[in-house]
């Protein structure tokens, strides 16, 4: 751990202004603040012994945040707002793999490149794209270039989404729902999640953590369809792709529900977790570089937007069908 020290204290540097930041303007939200500053901060030159803490903060941090967030949640609200999520989720799923094939033949691109973002945009960002990639064989260039096209929109969801949901007046579960289907990656998810509103963000995590369980069927999908098409050297492991976190939040959640620990205590927990939260943003912010992101191409960039627009607005749509809006 004595790595990590210097690159999350340096994280740390952001978040705490960011947290008062997020108080004084809740509108905006600590969170956001965060990656804002951290953004900012990227263009400075820092000591390279930071970069292993900032790397860390940015993805451990973030998963033990969103553990400790568990601690405020009722187990049976989180199945209850799951098994609703799967009927959005379906749609968003099919929306986002059907528009990356159908944009990504029109581009031209190549198939790694166009499923890689497909399922970035589908599952879980840059989670997904790790899980996928070895499954499909996808080369590191095809790999770059769709992390940082997913990552590319998740900096602006979290900026877009909590504006564009209290435009549209939409209730905290309308906003959750919609977060948790549309943004990419869980850090963006959780950041502009709360930002609309605690509840919001409860809600938001949920469905999310629901969704980035679609991980586990999706390669096996593309595991066997690239068997099939006679690259049978490819392979991967359930008990690495499967997202663990998930379940300790669940374990979390189970504590919470059967009222061993005191409200106050419970409360306090939930509470670390959401400082968390902005701390890890503050990480991802720093470890931004966004001429970087646009250098990568406007082809993978556009197929993200394409994507990342079917599957906001395809959330929506279906959200009005069964009233959850």
């Amino acid at each position: 751990m004595r790595k990590y020290i210097k690159g999350t204290l340096y994280a740390l540097v952001f978040a705490v202004p960011a947290y008062f930041l997020g108080n004084m303007f809740p509108i905006i939200g600590g969170p956001v603040f965060g990656i804002l500053l951290g953004i900012l901060a990227s263009g400075f030159r820092r000591p390279k012994s930071f970069e292993a803490g900032i790397k860390f903060t940015g993805k451990k941090i973030l998963q033990y945040s969103i553990i400790l967030l568990g601690f405020e949640m009722n187990l049976f609200n989180v199945l209850k707002v799951g098994s609703h999520s799967l009927y959005v989720m379906i749609f968003t799923l099919l929306t986002a793999f059907l528009t990356a094939w159908l944009i990504g033949k029109y581009l031209g691109l190549d198939y790694d490149t166009t499923i890689l973002i497909g399922a970035g945009t589908a599952i879980c960002g840059g989670s997904a794209i790790a899980a996928l990639a070895p499954v499909i064989g996808a080369k590191d260039k095809d790999i770059a270039f769709s992390i940082s096209t997913i990552f590319l929109f998740n900096v602006i969801a979290v900026f877009l989404f909590p504006f564009l949901g209290h435009t549209m007046g939409m209730s905290d579960t309308g906003f959750g729902m919609w977060a948790g289907t549309a943004i990419n990656d869980t850090s963006s998810v959780v950041a502009a999640g709360y930002s609309y509103s605690t509840a919001a963000g409860g809600y938001a995590t949920i469905v999310k953590l629901t969704r980035a369980l679609m991980i586990v069927p999706a390669c096996i999908f593309f595991a066997a369809l690239t068997m099939h098409k006679g690259n049978k050297n490819r392979n991967f492991s359930i008990i690495k792709i499967f997202p663990w976190f998930i379940l300790w939040f669940v374990t979390a959640a189970v504590v919470n529900t059967t009222g061993i620990l005191s409200p106050q205590f419970s409360h306090t927990l939930a509470g670390t977790g959401k400082f968390c939260i902005i701390l890890a943003m503050s990480a991802i912010g720093l470890n931004t570089n966004l001429r970087l992101l646009v250098k990568n191409g406007f082809r993978p960039i556009f197929l993200g937007l394409c994507c990342w627009f079917a599957v906001a607005v395809v959330s929506l749509v279906v959200q009005h069908m069964v009233g959850l809006v």
